[in-house]
């Protein structure tokens, strides 16, 4: 019932905030002005830019199975389709439960801990956040008109990223202390012995970065990662006939990227109209084109990751019910399944 309480609340918060940033994107916008634009789209472009995101989808895959290697030897193609099956619930299912998609079908593939893998991803997400923390920044200093939100924005987001930054080195050293601070609570031994299991597999995903080859390979992918997609925006848009450049392009990922940590509705609908146009209007580009770009964008990234993700979900068919059961709340993410060895793969 409490659980049912909290969904409650999150639904009427995203679908308030959605309407809302639906409201203030969309006003004054010409609809048959936008038709235009997107029926001129360039069919050649439009397949580049799915290339790009099916290259962008692999490669979150690889960078991920970096990270989960730490623990256990994971191929290569059960890390993709389980990244693919949870970028596809993230499209379609609210409050980025595709984490718990991805999460639920690579442990019961790998016979990895659910709550190493979900520490995993959700690291992997934190430190997503910082990077694009920097790239504005870097961005933000070379320009000379900016959006004053994303500005203002990239302060307490970089705040909270470099302390994210500062967990992830610190945290994995305080396992003795916690444990023993654990063992003197005056807790029942069952439940004890759940919080002592739950710090340590959290403990264990944020130890993955603790590595210094496979930092330098976490940091490839994602700089390979968040460039490939600045190039698919300036793509996509050049399909429209409307011209991005890159600095542009990489503060538009940015705002998308730091706009989906806000509860919203699947597909981050009203989310990503109100950053692109708050973020492409200042420097100069209409309401109408702005709106055209992310409704092909987005629909291009449905595509993309439904087809990705369908397939995906097909292939892990086995696993589907107890995804599900997962995501409504009902299922156990925490079994104790221990590794067999430390051994690094990398």
């Amino acid at each position: 019932m409490r659980g049912s309480h909290h969904k409650l609340a999150y639904w009427i918060l995203s679908l308030s905030l959605a309407a809302g940033l639906l409201y203030w994107s969309l006003r004054g916008i010409e609809w048959k002005q936008v038709g235009h634009t997107l029926s001129k789209a360039r069919e050649s472009d439009i397949v580049i830019c799915c290339i790009l995101m099916s290259t962008a989808l692999f490669l979150r895959a690889a960078r991920w199975r970096l990270l989960l290697l730490a623990e256990r030897h994971v191929g290569f193609l059960d890390a993709f389709w389980a990244t693919a099956a949870g970028y596809f619930g993230n499209n379609f299912l609210p409050a980025r439960a595709g984490e718990l998609v991805r999460t639920v079908i690579i442990s019961a593939k790998a016979k990895l801990g659910r709550t190493f893998v979900l520490t995993t991803a959700l690291s992997e997400r934190m430190v997503d956040a910082i990077t694009l923390v920097v790239i504005s920044a870097c961005v933000l200093l070379g320009l000379a008109e900016k959006p004053k939100w994303l500005a203002d924005a990239s302060v307490p987001f970089a705040i909270i990223g470099f302390g994210g930054v500062i967990a992830i080195v610190v945290l994995p050293h305080l396992e003795g202390p916690c444990l023993r601070l654990l063992r003197l609570l005056p807790l029942p031994e069952g439940i004890r012995s759940k919080l002592e299991h739950l710090l340590v597999q959290v403990l264990l995903g944020i130890r993955s970065f603790h590595d210094v080859r496979r930092v330098l390979g976490f940091v490839g992918f994602t700089a390979v990662i968040w460039l490939s997609d600045a190039i698919c925006t300036v793509v996509c848009a050049r399909s429209l006939g409307i011209t991005i450049p890159l600095p542009v392009a990489f503060l538009l990922i940015t705002g998308l990227g730091l706009g989906s940590a806000l509860p919203s509705t699947p597909g981050y609908v009203g989310v990503y109209q109100f950053v692109a146009v708050s973020i492409l209007t200042p420097f100069g580009y209409r309401r109408n084109d702005s709106i055209a770009y992310i409704l092909l964008y987005q629909a291009l990234a449905y595509l993309v990751i439904g087809i990705w993700g369908a397939i995906a979900l097909w292939r892990s068919r086995d696993y589907r019910s107890q995804a599900a059961r997962t995501v409504m709340g009902d299922g156990d993410t925490t079994v104790p399944l221990e590794p067999e060895s430390n051994q690094s793969y990398v």
